[in-house]
C-alpha cells in the first residue's frame, strides 16, 4: 500500500496525521533562496535531513502475502461499487480503487506530522525569498515502470494537464500556479501567482506524475481500462471490469529504499473487491475471500462478528484509538434548489433528526453527535467568540446571521422518543415563519408546490437511520422519501447536482487549507463535480476561506477556522450525524504490525506486513 500524501488529504482520502513530538526546521539559508530537503505548512519539521525511516515502522517488515480489501474512501471520479475506468484524475468515468499506489509525487507525507511532506522523486527543493518561484531537485534514479528515465519534464506535463484537463478539484487548487517548467531533465521550476495560499507548494510536491511520452497522443480526459504508465510501488495486475482489481509490488522499484518507503509497501499483492451489498461483503469476509475489513455499521460490530473464525481466534477484532479531527459527515442539502434556500426550512427538517433515539436504538450507543465542521479538533468553535474571532466576522455583521457572534449553533438534544414533540413544533414554527403552509395534512412551500424531499443515495446501508427520520418529516407534512440509485448514477447525479438531499463523509485535516475552497467555496458551488454539494456561496464564507488558506501561524490558522466554523453552523447546510473517535478493525489473523502507530491514524494496513508464521498457524499459509 502507497503511504498517503498531500493529494489525499485535498481528494478526501484519508487525513494526513498530525505532529506528536517537538518540531524542528529543516532549512538551510542561501543568498536569494531557501533551501530545505522537506516542505510543510508552517516550515517545522519533525525528521532531521538523515533520518533513515519513519517512527512509526518496521524497517526490518517482510515483503509478501495478499491484501484483499473493500474501497473505503474515495478521491477523485471513484465510487464505492463498480469501475470503468483507471484514469482516476478527471471527471469522466467511474476510477478503479488503488490506482493513486502506481504513481509518485516529488514528495511523500509523514504519517505522524499535520502537513509535512519529505523528499521522494525530488530530493531537495529551492524556495525564492518571496515564495513565489520553488525549484525542485529531482533523482536522477527515477524511473518509470518501463524503465524510461522521469524526468522534469514529465513533472511540469502532469501539473499543467491537471490544471487544464483534470478533476475539477485539481483545476481548483492549481488555480494560481501561473507556471511549471523545466529548467534541466532533473530541475523543476514552479511559479506561483502573488495571490497563492498557503499550501500551494504542497499540493503541487504531493501531485502524482504521469509519463509524457505515454500521453502523448492520447486522450487525458478520455475513460481508458489500459493502465497509464507509472513509476510507483505497485502495478496494475489482473482485473475485471467493476468486480475486482488488483495490484502488484514492484520487486525493482526505483526507490524502495527512500527513507519515505522503508517498511512501507510491505504486501507483494493489493487486492481490492466490489461489492455492491454490504451484507456479501461482509460475508465475503467472513470466508476468507477479504481478509482486511474497517467495520462502519454498528450493529454489524456489535452482534455481527460471532462467527466461527473469530471464536477460534483466525479472527481478530479491535477498536483503536483515533486523535484525528472527525469526518465531516451528515445529510446535505442541495440549497440551489428553491425549497432549501431559506435556512429556516433547513433548521426545522434537522429538528425531525432524532439522534438520541438513532443512537440507542440503531447504533447500539456507539457513537457521538457531530456538531461542528471541526470536530475532535482545536479548530472546533466552543462559546461565545474570542477577540481574534471577532475581528475577523465584525466585517459581515448585518450580512451573516447574529447567531454567529454568540454561541455556536448546537443540535438540540432530544427526549429520546424518535418523535420529540417539543423539537417537532419548534420546526413547525420555524416551517410557518418561513412562509410554509399547511393544507390537511401536507405542507406546502411558500410558492404553494406541495413539499417534498428525495433521500439520494447509493446504498440501503443507511435506510434504518434515514426512515425514522422521513417519519418525522412526514408528521410536519413533508413528504420525504428515499431514492436508491446505481452508484454510477449516483455520482452523475452528484456531479450535475440533481438531488435535494444526499449524504456524505468527508474527511477531516489537521491543517486544513487550500481544499476548504473545493468544499465551501463559491465559485465550487457552480463547478460541476466538485465537492460543494450543499452550493455554499457566502462572501464570508469565501472570505474566511482564504484566511484559512493564508495563514502563517497555527494559531491564525486556528482561529480562522473557528471562526468559519460559526458561519457554516449558522448556516444550518446539513443534518449533521454522528462521530466517534476510534476505528474498528477486524482481520484474519495473518498480518504483524508495528508496536508504534501515527497518533493521527491507526497506521492500518499502510504500515502493516503478512506474517508467514501466523498465516501457517490458522490454516492460510
Amino acid at each position: 500500500m502507497k503511504h498517503p500524501n498531500r493529494r489525499g488529504l485535498l481528494i478526501g482520502g484519508a487525513a494526513m496525521t498530525a505532529l506528536s513530538s517537538l518540531p524542528r526546521r529543516g532549512i538551510a539559508q542561501s543568498t536569494g533562496e531557501t533551501e530545505t530537503y522537506g516542505l510543510s505548512s508552517f516550515g517545522d519539521l519533525k525528521y532531521g535531513a538523515d533520518f533513515k525511516h519513519f517512527d512509526y515502522v518496521n524497517p526490518a517488515a517482510p515483503k509478501g502475502g495478499l491484501l484483499a480489501i473493500q474501497i473505503k474512501q474515495s478521491t477523485g471520479n471513484q465510487n464505492f461499487d463498480t469501475f470503468n475506468t483507471l484514469n482516476i484524475f478527471v471527471l469522466q468515468g467511474d476510477g478503479a480503487a488503488g490506482m493513486g499506489s502506481t504513481f509518485d509525487s516529488l514528495m511523500s507525507a509523514a504519517g505522524d506530522e499535520p502537513d509535512a511532506l519529505y523528499g521522494l522523486v525530488a530530493r531537495s527543493v529551492r524556495i525564492s525569498d518571496d515564495k513565489l518561484t520553488y525549484r525542485f531537485f529531482l533523482r536522477p534514479e527515477a524511473r518509470f515502470h518501463d524503465g524510461s528515465k522521469l524526468t522534469a519534464g514529465d513533472v511540469a506535463f502532469s501539473l499543467n494537464i491537471l490544471k487544464e484537463k483534470g478533476h475539477p478539484v485539481y483545476r481548483s487548487v492549481l488555480t494560481q500556479m501561473t507556471a511549471a517548467e523545466a529548467e534541466a531533465d532533473d530541475i523543476l521550476r514552479v511559479r506561483f501567482s502573488p495571490k497563492r495560499s498557503r499550501d500551494l507548494h504542497l499540493v503541487v510536491a504531493g501531485t502524482p506524475i504521469f509519463s509524457e511520452r505515454y500521453w502523448r497522443g492520447r486522450d487525458f480526459e478520455a475513460s481508458t481500462l489500459e493502465a497509464p504508465l507509472g513509476s510507483g510501488a505497485y502495478k496494475v495486475g489482473p482485473f475485471e471490469q467493476g468486480r475486482f482489481i488488483e495490484f502488484t509490488r514492484v520487486p525493482d522499484y526505483w526507490a524502495k529504499d527512500l527513507p519515505v518507503n522503508v517498511g512501507l509497501n510491505n504486501f507483494d499483492r493489493v487486492r481490492y473487491e466490489y461489492f455492491r451489498d454490504r451484507a456479501v461483503a461482509f460475508e465475503a469476509f467472513k470466508s476468507g475471500v477479504l481478509n482486511f475489513q474497517e467495520e462502519y455499521t454498528s450493529r454489524t460490530w456489535a452482534t455481527g462478528y460471532d462467527f466461527p473464525a473469530i471464536r477460534e481466534g483466525r479472527v481478530k477484532k479491535e477498536a483503536l484509538p483515533n486523535d484525528a479531527p472527525a469526518p465531516i459527515q451528515g445529510w446535505y442539502f442541495n440549497t440551489r434548489r428553491d425549497a432549501f434556500k431559506d435556512p429556516r426550512i433547513r433548521e426545522a427538517i434537522g429538528l425531525a433528526f432524532d439522534f438520541e433515539w438513532t443512537n440507542t436504538n440503531i447504533m447500539f450507543g456507539s457513537y457521538r453527535r457531530l456538531t461542528s465542521f471541526f470536530e475532535n479538533s482545536d479548530m472546533k468553535a466552543v462559546g461565545v467568540p474570542s477577540p481574534e474571532e471577532l475581528a475577523l466576522l465584525e466585517p459581515f455583521r448585518g450580512r451573516a446571521s447574529e447567531s454567529v457572534f454568540g454561541e455556536p449553533y448546537l443540535p438540540p438534544v432530544s427526549d429520546g422518543s424518535g418523535q420529540d414533540r417539543k423539537l417537532l413544533r419548534r420546526a413547525d414554527e420555524l416551517l410557518r415563519a418561513a412562509g410554509c403552509k399547511r393544507e390537511g395534512s401536507a405542507l406546502k412551500l411558500p410558492n404553494g408546490q406541495p413539499f417534498r424531499i428525495e433521500f439520494l443515495d447509493f446504498s440501503a446501508s443507511l435506510q434504518p437511520h434515514t426512515e425514522p427520520f422521513q417519519a418525522n418529516l412526514k408528521r410536519l407534512g413533508i413528504d420525504a422519501y428515499s431514492r436508491i440509485v446505481d452508484a454510477a448514477q449516483y455520482q452523475r447525479r452528484l456531479n450535475d447536482y440533481d438531488f435535494d438531499v444526499t449524504s456524505r463523509a468527508l474527511a477531516g485535516s489537521p491543517t486544513p487549507g487550500d481544499s476548504l475552497r473545493i468544499v465551501y467555496g463559491s465559485q465550487a458551488a457552480q463547478t460541476p463535480g466538485s465537492q460543494n454539494l450543499a452550493g455554499i456561496a457566502d462572501p464570508a464564507v469565501d472570505a474566511l476561506v482564504e484566511r484559512i488558506a493564508d495563514a502563517k501561524t497555527r494559531a491564525e490558522l486556528v482561529t480562522a477556522c473557528r471562526a468559519l466554523d460559526r458561519v457554516l453552523r449558522a448556516g444550518q447546510y446539513w443534518v449533521p450525524m454522528w462521530w466517534k473517535a476510534n476505528n474498528w478493525l477486524a482481520y484474519w489473523d495473518q498480518f504483524s504490525h508495528p508496536e508504534k502507530k501515527p497518533r493521527f491514524s491507526t497506521g492500518a494496513p499502510d504500515t502493516w506486513w503478512y506474517d508467514a508464521e501466523k498465516a501457517k498457524r490458522i490454516g492460510r499459509g
